[in-house]
């Protein structure tokens, strides 16, 4: 008895020094020890074993990973099998152990569970762990520092969660990790610089973060790393020299960051590399010839970077390359002809740079050649009729070149070809007239070029076209019949051929036509009702051309139309009332035709309109009140009609418009309505040519942003109110009201001679030319140049502007501001710039001289005075003009007024939804609530700053005026 005691005390003492669930353990084996001797052995042996099954409970691991379920939810019960009354946690879902004697977790799989919550710090006791798989889960939080203590774990995947805050430095201790993936997460900061530690790895995943900082030089150290991703996400610096240490490198992609500097020499130490993916960066410098020394690449993706210099002809060495994307740079040189060379190419991208010289023929040699884009650079020549072996390709895009000579015909026989882009050069001759019977093609564009002939009728024989466009070309004939019957069409554009013949009433039953654009053709006859039948169209253009009779009510069940122009045509009859049940349109013209009657109320129906041109017909009876309603309207053009009565009040509630409101040439009576004083984004306000009287309304001071006015031939009396453009306009736009006084006119205490022609006044215009130059040059001067680039860089052309001799009558008038009851002459030319006199230079280019010039009827022009020829004789019509702020079809300027005022307003383009949902909406919401005012400028700018805010303001008024619309 005394034996037993010493040993119950012996097994206390001890026990109390072990964990809990070892201490329950041990006590009860030394009760065993105790008793065995008063019970049979079996029963002994079965008592014990009993004993202990039932008090042994959950081993530490099990216990590290319960802390780790009570921190995450599970909102699915995946782990509902975790219990807790278990001895170890080898049966839970998830969870593998070793099968030794003594296992131990080892794997720990949880990805797609659906799983949130954070990841908790008793993770660190998994020291056994090898796999630890978190990834497609909703975990969030940071990745506990604890991680680094899993001194076994060989592979990690925490991709696709939502993981924030850096990468902890601890990772760096995993000396056996061979892979890490933490893509798609929410991850900051730099990369560690210990990450050289890791000698193991081989795969470092890490794209889609917000990962910032230069990468570390310790990358160099890791000698086995054969993947390296870390696309998408901030970082910055250039790609470090050490990067050439990572001798088993295979991929390395690092797009859509940062990246500055140049690409280094050493990156031709990586003789494994496949894949060498940096596109979208801010790389600059020559692409170095090192890079043929790895002649195991099979991707070469370096757009959309600032990369200078020729392609290296050593390029051509590198027989495995497949891919090679060097668009959207600024390379510059010829195409080198070892490029040739590359006889496992299959797609080949040089678009968007600067390359001179030819297209090499040597391109032949690439039989597996399925892409060629070299698109938008400054290639001459011809298109080398050896493109036509290549059996193999599919898209060829030789667009916004200058290209000369004729389209190969041996592209009609290319049976794998799918999209033939040639647009934008000077091809000439006849398009292929087999094009189309062996290829299925998809998309056709040979547009803005001088190709004649025929529109060939093959191709959509294999029934996949669903794009066609060969505007501004010299086409002529009809519309072939197998591409009015071509179903899966999408877009046909032939603008600006010769086209003739009817309105191909079988395009309408095309489901699937979107734009159709026959404009500045001469095509003839009704448009018929069938028109109607057209449900998906939402782009309509049929200007310039001679359709006669009434526009078909049917074009009511447009219901998708955006656009409508059928301009210039010589259309009769009242506008019927159902096309205002197109909801959906934002752009309406319907100028230079011959309409009757009144203008339907029903108008004020389309709340997504944003121009209305109703010029140049023959409308009358009032302007209906409902033209208020319209509050997206950004330019408003009613000249030239028979319109009478009142100009309705509520035109001033159109708080949108800008561009120009034009009310000229018509009947109008009464007095000018103040509430015009609200539209303080108006830039162009015409009133001439009517019956108006009374005064022009002192609320006009508010009118800031006004750039031009005529309220000549009006009987208006009083004085001029006092906004500073009202006392530098000139005089002309005054004359013809015997009443008004002050700024140009003279005193009002004088008697004011308004009546008199305008040579009376020359002196007076003589006096003020220089003054109205010098505000002509800040104001309009700015907008014209930022045109100009614009267009300049364009991707597709813009037409040049004809000589003033040859251009038609109805070319001589502003389709945007002015109504064009007269032209005008050489001399009237000379007087408005008083013989182009310096004073009214706008500036001066390679090729001539910018002037501004003030017409008498108040259009406001600019003149183009040619430089003299190579022979140094003065070009006899050496002449050309462009009204002011004309947009053309050509010159989408949409977004570059969108990339303008992310500058100024310092924001985002996608703005949260209450907001208007993108920054466009935003400035306009912005400025119907507090006026165009600094406010709305980016909040870092010093807006006390009167030297800096004018000219931010007036930035931003070409920004509006470029957002405004797109190309009419």
């Amino acid at each position: 008895m005394l034996y037993s005691l010493n040993a119950k005390r012996e097994i206390l003492l001890v026990g109390n020094s072990l964990p809990l669930t070892f201490r329950a353990n041990f006590w009860l084996v030394g009760m065993a020890r105790i008793s065995y001797r008063l019970l049979p052995l079996p029963i002994f042996v079965l008592v014990v074993s009993l004993l202990f099954y039932q008090s042994a409970g959950l081993n530490s691991e099990g216990q590290y990973l319960l802390d780790i379920k009570s921190r995450i939810g599970d909102t699915y019960n995946h782990l509902s099998n975790w219990n807790p009354n278990d001895s170890t946690p080898c049966g839970w879902k998830g969870v593998d152990c070793t099968s030794d004697y003594n296992p131990v977790v080892w794997c720990l799989d949880l990805s797609s569970m659906n799983l949130s919550g954070s990841l908790s710090p008793s993770l660190g006791g998994l020291v056994h762990l090898t796999l630890l798989n978190l990834s497609f889960n909703a975990l969030s939080q940071n990745i506990p520092g604890e991680i680094g203590s899993c001194s076994s774990l060989e592979l990690l995947y925490l991709n696709n969660n939502l993981f924030e805050g850096q990468l902890p430095v601890e990772l760096a201790r995993l000396s056996c990790l061979t892979a890490l993936n933490i893509a798609n997460n929410r991850i900051s900061g730099p990369f560690p610089d210990q990450i050289g530690n890791l000698s193991s790895l081989s795969l470092l995943i890490a794209y889609s973060n917000n990962i910032t900082g230069p990468l570390p030089a310790s990358l160099g150290n890791l000698k086995r790393l054969r993947t390296f991703r870390a696309g998408q996400n901030l970082i910055s610096g250039s790609l470090p020299s050490e990067i050439g240490g990572c001798e088993s490198l295979e991929y390395l992609g690092l797009a859509q960051n940062q990246l500055s500097g140049e690409i280094p020499k050493e990156i031709g130490m990586l003789q494994n590399l496949t894949d060498l993916i940096l596109l979208s960066n801010q790389i600059s410098g020559p692409i170095p010839m090192e890079l043929s020394n790895c002649t195991y690449l099979r991707t070469l993706a370096l757009y959309d970077n600032k990369l200078v210099g020729p392609i290296p002809k050593e390029l051509g060495n590198l027989e495995c390359l497949k891919r090679l994307y060097l668009y959207r740079n600024k390379l510059n040189g010829t195409i080198p002809r070892e490029i040739g060379n590359l006889s496992s190419a299959l797609e080949i991208d040089f678009s968007e740079n600067e390359l001179t010289g030819e297209i090499p023929i040597e391109l032949k040699n690439i039989a597996g050649l399925s892409l060629l884009y070299i698109f938008e650079n400054k290639l001459t020549g011809v298109i080398p009729v050896e493109l036509t072996t290549l059996e193999n390709l599919t898209k060829l895009d030789l667009s916004a070149n200058y290209l000369t000579g004729t389209i190969p015909v041996g592209f009609q026989h290319l049976k794998h070809l799918i999209m033939l882009q040639l647009f934008g050069n000077s091809l000439s001759g006849v398009i292929p007239q087999g094009l189309g019977v062996y290829g299925k093609l998809w998309v056709v564009d040979l547009s803005n070029n001088h190709l004649t002939g025929r529109i060939p009728r093959h191709l959509c024989r294999n029934e996949n076209l669903i794009l066609l466009n060969m505007g501004s070309n010299n086409l002529t004939g009809y519309i072939p019949s197998g591409v009015q019957h071509c179903k899966p069409l999408v877009q046909l554009h032939l603008a600006e051929n010769g086209l003739a013949g009817s309105f191909p009433s079988d395009l309408c039953k095309l489901a699937n036509l979107s734009s159709l654009e026959l404009d500045q053709n001469t095509f003839t006859g009704p448009i018929p009702p069938e028109i109607g039948q057209c449900h998906a169209l939402q782009r309509l253009h049929l200007s310039g051309n001679y359709f006669t009779g009434e526009l078909p009510k049917e074009i009511g069940k447009l219901s998708q139309l955006v656009f409508f122009n059928v301009s210039t045509n010589s259309l009769t009859g009242v506008i019927p009332a159902e096309i205002f049940s197109c909801r959906m349109l934002q752009r309406l013209d319907l100028t230079r035709n011959h309409f009757v009657g009144a203008l339907p109320g029903e108008i004020g129906d389309l709340s997504q309109l944003e121009i209305l041109k109703l010029s140049e017909n023959q409308l009358s009876e009032n302007i209906p009140v409902e033209v208020g309603k319209l509050s997206r309207l950004t330019e408003l053009q009613m000249g030239g009609n028979s319109f009478s009565g009142d100009i309705p009040a509520e035109l001033g509630g159109i708080s949108s418009l800008q561009i120009a409101l034009n009310l000229s040439y018509n009947n109008l009576t009464g007095p000018i309505p103040a509430e015009l004083g609200n539209l303080v984004l108006l830039e162009f306000l015409l009133l001439n040519d009517n019956h108006l009287s009374g005064e022009i309304p002192g609320a006009f001071d508010k009118l800031s942003s006004l750039l031009g006015c005529n309220f000549s031939n009006n009987d208006l009396t009083g004085p001029l109110p006092s906004l500073p453009l009202f006392q530098k306009t000139s005089i002309s736009s005054f004359l013809g009201n015997k009443g008004l006084c002050g700024g140009p006119l003279g005193n009002c205490n004088e008697s004011p001679q308004l009546s008199s022609h305008p040579s009376d006044t020359k002196g007076t215009s003589v006096r003020l030319g220089k003054i109205i130059a010098i505000i002509s040059a800040v104001i309009g001067g700015i907008s014209l140049i930022l045109i100009i680039v614009i267009i300049h860089f364009m991707r597709r052309p813009v037409d040049m502007v004809a000589p003033l001799q040859d251009t038609p009558p109805s070319s001589l008038v502003s389709d945007i501001y002015f109504s064009p009851k007269d032209g005008f002459t050489f001399q009237d030319l000379v007087v408005a710039t008083e013989n182009f006199d310096d004073s009214f230079i706008l500036g001066r280019g390679a090729c001539g001289t910018v002037y501004k010039a003030v017409m008498r009827c108040g259009r406001i022009i600019a003149v183009k005075k040619l430089a003299s020829n190579r022979e140094g004789n003065t070009i006899d019509n050496s002449f050309q003009y462009a009204y002011t702020m004309k947009v053309t079809e050509k010159c989408d300027i949409y977004s570059y007024g969108v990339v303008l005022l992310e500058l100024l307003t310092g924001r985002a383009p996608v703005q949260p939804l209450d907001q208007g949902g993108d920054l466009v909406s935003w400035v306009r919401s912005y400025i119907q609530a507090h006026s165009l005012s600094p406010g709305m400028l980016d909040e870092r700018i010093n807006l006390q700053d009167q030297n800096t805010i004018p000219h931010m303001i007036t930035a931003m008024k070409i920004a509006l005026l470029c957002t405004s619309m797109s190309a009419p």
